[in-house]
């Protein structure tokens, strides 16, 4: 299974949570192949041209998008944000999505945010659909998928790829809370991925919240190999 992680070379915490990510990943599958999603390669490639702007509060902000692209449209191809500690094999995310459908994700239900603030102190907002966007499994053999093309991911509004409004209620399939587990919103026994959403155990200030240590115990992994 090939899976796309989002890369911020703009933020050394960031790199640091990619690596950890990837080991993550590959403990409970040493056969998945994890791409980082480089926003640099993309626009020396001239794959992505959007300007940056302010609603954009990491590199991967909309080149997340770009993953069935990137797949070249065809097969099921997983995207999740770099703050992300898998604890299953990602490949069970397969059962959660059927043949016509176009995506399937964790579709959170919550109307606030805990905290005020997120990831380097940046201004906490919610808006609807909010972190669905943050682990996406694409069917991108879909015609839907195949709507996100280099120059829309470079174009169109946040709204327009966030919401997920390339496609239809009806095609976004749901994939079970537990692999999306934002870390301080839910309460959960055995979550199947952890999202440090709010601020991971490498920032100051978060060292502390559940499930850091076995974050760190990950990260000295990365520091051995």
């Amino acid at each position: 299974m090939k899976v796309y992680v989002g890369y911020d070379s703009s933020n050394y915490g960031q790199e640091v949570a990619y690596r950890v990510c990837k080991r993550s990943i590959q403990n409970h599958n040493p056969n998945a192949e994890v791409f980082p999603i480089k926003l640099r390669d993309l626009r020396a490639a001239n794959i992505f041209t959007r300007p940056h702007d302010e609603k954009q509060t990491t590199e991967f902000t909309y080149t997340r998008f770009l993953t069935p692209f990137l797949s070249r449209y065809a097969e099921k191809v997983l995207f999740c944000d770099s703050d992300f500690l898998w604890r299953c094999d990602v490949e069970s995310t397969l059962q959660f999505i059927e043949d016509d459908q176009s995506v399937s994700c964790v579709q959170h239900k919550y109307t606030d945010c805990p905290s005020k603030t997120k990831m380097d102190g940046l201004k906490q907002e919610w808006y609807p659909r909010k972190n669905w966007s943050s682990l996406m499994l694409f069917n991108a053999s879909h015609d839907d998928c195949k709507k996100l093309t280099k120059k829309a991911v470079s174009t169109e509004t946040p709204r327009y790829l966030h919401r997920m409004e390339w496609t239809t209620d009806d095609m976004i399939g749901s994939i079970p809370l537990s692999y999306n587990h934002l870390v301080g919103y839910y309460e959960d026994p055995d979550p199947k991925a952890l999202h440090f959403t709010d601020g991971g155990p490498w920032l100051k200030g978060y060292e502390d919240q559940p499930y850091a240590d076995e974050w760190r115990a990950v990260y000295e992994e990365t520091r051995r190999s």
